[in-house]
């Protein structure tokens, strides 16, 4: 059963907490165009037959369609704010490229309302922080695109917004990218445990 009405409720309330989040963190205007494609036909109409609100129903359709996701492909092919977007595919290997300032920056706005859209209830300053160091393990990104969001969501956790001002994150951003590579290659997958049993 498709819930149009409750998925739009839902990514708005999650785009305004990512734009609110973007204002504390000062990429207030870069982030007025987040998730637009989430109201576009392809994204929406998929994603409200598999509404949940619990959880994304980018999870929900892959249990559903034998792990294969119409919506992320769609969504993190046209949203810079993704890791999945800085992916690239050549000669059978993965190569990943860090993710610029903005986008970076962006990313873990999106993380942080996420988890407060999705689990209100049990979201706390270290809940995100806890999140991305369990399942970042086998997400592609560049070292220094996982040291900089690692590091923002420590500061989050720690000092609150005052600690990821843009003064802050800007200067840490150019420290961690001074000294990493830009274009990494990856030699290993990284798998993390069974995949989920699909449903019948």
């Amino acid at each position: 059963m498709s819930h149009p009405f409750k998925h739009f409720v839902t990514i708005t309330k999650h785009r305004h907490g990512v734009i609110k989040n973007a204002f504390h963190m000062g990429i207030f205007f870069h982030a007025l165009r987040h998730d637009l494609s989430k109201y576009g036909y392809t994204e929406f109409h998929t994603s409200a037959k598999y509404y949940t609100g619990t959880f994304s129903p980018v999870y929900k359709e892959r249990l559903s369609n034998h792990y294969f996701s119409t919506i992320c492909q769609h969504h993190t092919r046209r949203n810079p704010h993704h890791w999945e977007y800085w992916t690239d595919f050549f000669n059978g290997r993965i190569v990943v490229k860090t993710m610029t300032y903005k986008w970076a920056t962006e990313y873990v706005c999106d993380m942080l309302s996420a988890s407060k859209t999705y689990d209100p209830k049990h979201f706390d300053p270290h809940t995100t922080l806890k999140y991305f160091q369990k399942h970042s393990p086998h997400y592609y990104m560049t070292q220094a695109t996982h040291d900089y969001i690692e590091w923002c969501l420590k500061e989050y956790a720690d000092k609150g917004w005052s600690g990821v001002k843009k003064k802050l994150t800007k200067a840490k951003y150019l420290e961690i990218t001074s000294k990493l590579p830009q274009v990494e290659i990856v030699e290993t997958l990284r798998l993390d445990g069974e995949l989920p049993p699909l449903e019948h």
